[in-house]
């Protein structure tokens, strides 16, 4: 899962899998390398995500083999073992969450506008594929008609499936029921880093109540505009909580070294034992079990799978994964990515937006339960939409779909002036 970003940094080869992490200061340099790929900002890239049903009955459990009959040639291995998993005719690739949810995840393009031509036609050639076998995607950032059910029964899955079940109903719900709208931007250069990490984080109550998705959730109103949120600010703080607001003004934070203390700190989910999978952690982090070694020295892979447990609402993943938006349905997806892509387009504009979200970029739990409900939240949200369709010319978007993207966002705020 994830969009494939490439950089000039990307000239730097990750260390052998298998190879045996030496010590604390190695896996903090390969930390930095990997997750950080550090150059001027060129690209967008995003991954959609939806949950899939039965057209004549929603409410219908999914059956796996209906869906793999459906995705065909462009099913993940994790569904049809023996299928090629060939991308999309844009070059998206299909993946399949444990409850079923299909994403495409995008090639990174230079322009929000050929990401929009581009992502358009492979949905389009999604939906074909599933409204053949009797199946159409969701509309919801939560399943509004199922519990949760595991469809996928990898050893990765059921291992997860495992620890995430220490918090009751959520980690079936995550993983099973919930589907996110991702945008992938670069990081920027050094320089620029600080900034568009502050800003992405600061950024997301405002945006995350702007296009709350998911207020019902296996037939029943949830009481929050965002239940998908809600879900993920119940699981393990560790992992899924955003770090602590930085204020404009205030010294700028240094995000390669609080994103590798983080990731040192917290406890891998799991250990990959050799024979039948993986096996829980003792619960000490991941820098620890590189001191000990113990109960076997970690390598790489070790590494590379504790990272890919990590998901807190902006995840560097060599670019910045946003990860804070509720899916959106499949023609409305454009909006919140043009938003973001217009911000970070210029560092002037982002230090904007920063400036005006600000003073409730502490306020994820208020922006999933109430959302523009909240007087402050709304107030941030007019001055950021307001700024983003500004600028939304800096998208190299057309005319006409810039001006279609100003009447869906004037619809969502609210009933005051933009």
């Amino acid at each position: 899962m994830g969009v494939q970003h490439l950089h000039l940094s990307d000239a730097v080869r990750p260390a052998d899998g298998d190879e045996v992490i030496a010590d604390v200061s190695a896996a903090v340099g390969h930390i930095g390398r990997i997750c950080f790929k550090t150059g001027p900002p060129r690209r967008v890239g995003v991954e959609l995500e939806w949950t899939v049903h039965h057209v004549d009955d929603p409410a219908r459990p999914l059956d796996p083999e209906i869906l793999g009959r459906a995705l065909g040639e462009h099913a993940p291995p994790t569904l049809r073992r023996d299928s090629p998993h060939r991308p999309l005719p844009y070059g998206g690739q299909v993946t399949v969450e444990p409850g079923g949810q299909v994403e495409i995840s995008s090639l990174p393009v230079d322009s929000v506008a050929d990401l929009h031509r581009h992502a358009v036609a492979d949905t389009a050639a999604l939906d074909a594929r599933l409204a053949r076998a009797g199946l159409r995607l969701g509309s919801h950032g939560c399943d509004p008609h199922r519990p949760p059910r595991r469809i996928l029964h990898n050893r990765r899955y059921t291992a997860m499936a495992d620890a995430f079940g220490r918090y009751g109903a959520a980690g079936a719900t995550m993983m099973c029921a919930t589907a996110g709208l991702q945008v992938c931007l670069d990081a920027g250069t050094p320089a620029q880093l600080p900034l568009r990490w502050a800003a992405a984080h600061a950024l997301g109550p405002v945006l995350l109540a702007t296009f709350a998705n998911s207020a019902r959730y296996a037939d029943r109103d949830t009481g929050w505009v965002s239940h998908r949120m809600r879900t993920w600010l119940t699981l393990d703080p560790a992992r899924t909580t955003p770090p602590a607001a930085v204020a404009p003004g205030q010294p700028p934070a240094d995000p390669v070294a609080d994103w590798t203390r983080r990731v040192l700190d917290t406890p891998p989910l799991f250990i990959a034992d050799g024979r039948s999978g993986w096996s829980r952690s003792a619960g000490v982090g991941f820098g620890d079990w590189i001191r000990s070694g113990l109960p076997r020295p970690p390598t790489y892979a070790d590494l590379s799978l504790h990272l890919s447990t990590l998901f807190p609402p902006v995840r560097p993943q060599g670019y910045l994964e946003i990860r804070y938006l509720d899916a959106q349905p499949a023609g409305d997806w454009l909006a919140p990515v043009a938003v973001l892509a217009s911000l970070f387009a210029r560092d002037e504009t982002l230090r904007a937006a920063w400036r005006h979200a600000a003073p409730v970029a502490d306020r994820w739990a208020d922006a999933a339960r109430v959302g523009l409900a909240d007087p402050a939240l709304a107030t941030a949200a007019r001055a950021v939409v307001a700024l983003a369709c500004d600028h939304l010319v800096d998208t190299g978007l057309p005319a006409t779909t810039i001006t279609t993207i100003r009447h869906s966002l004037r619809r969502r705020l609210p009933k005051e002036d933009l």
